[in-house]
């Protein structure tokens, strides 16, 4: 193929997706990895694009992320699955924390008659554990209106004051080489100091969230158990990381 081409194709998906892997690229123009690095190469120095860990972003990608309503009504079915399995992984007597996520606000409705003390970042959240009669902790902070998440360092010197038996996490990509990622800086710095705060860590993602990288990673894949309904094409990651496949 034709190294312009090559370009037009590369920015035309840039400008369709705003962010694109590599190996994306390597499928979309039958070329190799070393081809397609000098390719964007070339595109940053003209300035039409951003080479990240990866692959690369468009200049004018802003990292939009949905909002809470928005995604709670994406894979509604696949989040109850693994919604389900991660309450049954919670005992009596011990402290948990949830993060924001619409993943771990399906985990709620099956935590109704457990002993349990819940530690949370999330708005929504908090109103399902008092409706559900669970003892519950509210992080101070400030307030991300769109996701409905309580961020900043303020929220991470409040949260570093808990250790946690369980945490459970949303991510919105997982990737063999970036680890776990999101949209939001302030938002992965709650999920790492959550993360680094538990005894043990288990990460809610269907099996879109595969493959994929977000802008800002939070967490290394071993430090994390994965929960999850992906069947195919997760030998790598198993490679790595311990991964409970629920599928029903």
């Amino acid at each position: 193929m034709l190294t312009e081409k090559r370009y037009e194709i590369i920015l035309s998906l840039l400008k369709e997706k705003g962010l694109i892997k590599v190996t994306e690229l390597m499928d979309s123009t039958n070329t190799s990895e070393s081809t397609i690095r000098r390719d964007l190469c070339t595109l940053e120095s003209k300035g039409l694009l951003q080479r990240i860990h990866g692959g690369a972003k468009s200049i004018n990608y802003t990292s939009k992320e949905l909002s809470f309503k928005e995604k709670s009504t994406k894979n509604i079915h696949e989040k109850n699955i693994l919604a389900k399995y991660a309450a049954s992984l919670i005992e009596d007597g011990e402290c948990i924390f949830l993060d924001a996520g619409t993943s771990t606000y399906e985990i709620i409705k099956y935590l109704r008659n457990k002993d349990i003390l819940v530690v949370t970042t999330g708005l929504n959240h908090i109103d399902a554990l008092v409706d559900n009669d669970i003892r519950c902790y509210m992080i101070g902070g400030n307030v991300k209106l769109n996701t409905k998440a309580i961020v900043g360092s303020h929220a991470i010197k409040c949260l570093n004051k808990f250790r946690f038996d369980k945490c459970f996490i949303g991510t919105n990509g997982i990737d063999l080489k970036a680890g776990f990622t999101t949209p939001d800086c302030e938002e992965a710095s709650i999920k790492s100091c959550a993360i680094d705060n538990s005894k043990i860590s288990f990460i809610l993602a269907d099996n879109s969230k595969f493959n994929e990288i977000s802008f800002v990673k939070f967490s290394e894949l071993e430090k994390c158990i994965i929960i999850t309904n992906k069947e195919n094409g997760i030998n790598e990651y198993k490679e790595i990381t311990d991964i409970k496949v629920v599928v029903k």
